[in-house]
């Protein structure tokens, strides 16, 4: 049996979902485990503002509760609508940032963050304190570019090298990158700064993974 693990891209951006989708394809593993990677219907272009934030929580949960899955990963490194999606459904549910600030606690002692924009801070910080691990912030400095040029392969890597470069000069001993719309740019912040980027798309599929090969192999013990 194949096990799907539906992820869902709240903003409406089809370059954004293909590089996801491009992202966790390696961790796919044939005849086991596959991602099926979607964009929520009508959801906007970006994940902005905090109004942009509370009006996708809604649809994403009757997107999972419509699309039955083995466990379910949402696309946005703001983690959107993630406590709600928790209570419809039985199945695991990750948001990426949280299991990107998990990756990169494994590594290293203090991480920065790239930021998509400097109004996902609050966000982004709001989680941390959730987890009880913003003491270990060394930087968050946001790119303020949009979308479309976040997804473009060369456009905003001008403007990433610099700011990874400065995260690391700031104490950061690994960087994640904030906006799933960074996914193909993590090789080239990671040579431009000199320490390890967490890829939050990759972080959220190898947690999804774990819980559902885990369980798997759990059932299997216990049969």
């Amino acid at each position: 049996m194949v096990e799907r693990i539906l992820v869902i891209n709240p903003n409406s951006s089809a370059a954004c979902t293909a590089g996801m989708a491009e992202a966790m394809a390696p961790f796919a593993m044939p005849g086991r485990l596959r991602f099926d990677v979607q964009c929520l219907p009508g959801g906007p272009p970006a994940i902005v503002t905090w109004r942009d934030w509370y009006a996708v929580a809604e649809p994403i949960c009757r997107f999972i509760e419509a699309e039955p899955a083995a466990a379910y990963v949402i696309g946005c490194v703001s983690d959107p609508g993630l406590e709600a999606a928790r209570i419809v459904t039985d199945r695991p549910v990750f948001g990426m940032f949280r299991c990107a600030v998990t990756a990169a606690l494994a590594r290293a002692e203090r991480f920065g963050v790239v930021g998509f924009t400097h109004r996902s801070q609050a966000r982004q910080r709001k989680a941390l304190q959730a987890m009880g691990v913003e003491g270990r912030l060394a930087s968050w400095i946001p790119l303020d570019l949009p979308m479309d040029a976040l997804t473009d392969p060369v456009a905003p890597r001008a403007k990433l090298g610099v700011v990874a470069r400065e995260l690391a000069a700031q104490g950061a001993e690994v960087i994640i990158l904030g906006c799933a719309g960074m996914a193909q740019h993590a090789a080239f912040a990671e040579d431009a700064a000199g320490v390890p980027v967490i890829e939050p798309c990759q972080a959220g599929a190898v947690h999804a993974a774990l819980a559902v090969l885990g369980n798997r192999l759990a059932l299997t013990a216990a049969a």
